[in-house]
């Protein structure tokens, strides 16, 4: 007879199915399997109904399993060049940051958008001296609409505050303005087809100092090619479709801190740089 779950055991397994983005119930009521199984070897073992029958009356098994959800035609587009010069000259055509993050909200162009909960566009401040730039928004940034809601966000939080920056005060946005689905890494094409609104994003922001925040992020803001442990500390360069050059320091992302804290002390020099660079301006 099988053992029943102890809590440690259960505890494991919903948090196994949050992280891999399974965090919603998709009936009102969980199905029946043993039934299920039971009318599938019934349907077995009764002689095959005529084609015209068949295709008239699903078998109870089909009834009875939840169908998937299947967007409108046209509501999602797969990633391709023509996406991406969608999104290149709706981006240019946007003459602020209230009328960019409406034209993201009606943006149909990439497939992300049918599964994110809500468009993460900015948090903080725009016109900020310092801009933050990661690569995408997790579950709560996806729950709450914000970019760097969740633990991360609360660690980046505490060392903005340790060099005297509040997080208001800054300007916190993602290369990638929806959550992928179960926080999977975003595919190249979907990366090219939100680079130019992020692009555009900083031209409308006018910061004086980028922090990108991780690999990802890094590579598409100042087109570097090195990974961030190699790449953080090292200032580099971004320009803007009309010819500003922002300086861009890479380090590493909060969350990669939360899994790695012995690194914790390359970003506080980082920081500590950048607190440095502001000081200047």
């Amino acid at each position: 007879m099988t053992q029943p779950l102890d809590r440690y055991e259960f505890e494991s397994i919903l948090r196994f199915y949050a992280e891999s983005g399974a965090d919603e119930a998709l009936l009102d009521d969980a199905p029946d399997r043993f039934a299920e199984a039971a009318a599938a070897l019934k349907q077995r073992i009764r002689p095959a109904p005529a084609a015209s029958s068949a295709a008239q009356s699903p078998s109870p098994v089909a009834q009875a399993r939840p169908q998937p959800i299947r967007a409108n035609a046209g509501s999602a587009s797969l990633p391709d060049e023509t996406q991406v010069l969608k999104a290149r000259e709706g981006a240019a055509s946007a003459p602020t940051l209230d009328a960019l993050k409406a034209l993201l909200a009606d943006f149909d162009g990439c497939n992300l958008r049918t599964t994110a909960k809500n468009l993460v566009f900015a948090d903080g401040i725009p016109g900020a001296d310092l801009m933050l730039i990661g690569e995408a928004p997790g579950r709560d940034e996806d729950l709450e609409g914000l970019p760097f809601v969740g633990r991360s966000g609360r660690l980046l939080d505490r060392i903005l505050a340790a060099i005297g920056i509040d997080r208001q005060s800054a300007y916190i946005a993602n290369v990638i303005p929806w959550r992928p689905p179960g926080n999977r890494t975003p595919t190249p094409q979907e990366t090219e087809i939100c680079r130019p609104f992020i692009e555009r994003q900083i031209e409308l922001a006018n910061p004086k100092l980028i922090v990108t925040l991780g690999g990802p992020a890094s590579k598409v803001i100042a087109g570097a090619s090195d990974g961030i442990i190699r790449l953080r500390g090292n200032w580099q360069v971004h320009r803007t479709a009309s010819g500003l050059e922002i300086p861009v320091m890479p380090t590493l992302h909060p969350a990669y801190l939360l899994r790695n804290p012995a690194h914790k002390k390359l970003a506080w020099r980082d920081f500590l740089a950048i607190k440095a660079r502001l000081r200047a301006l």
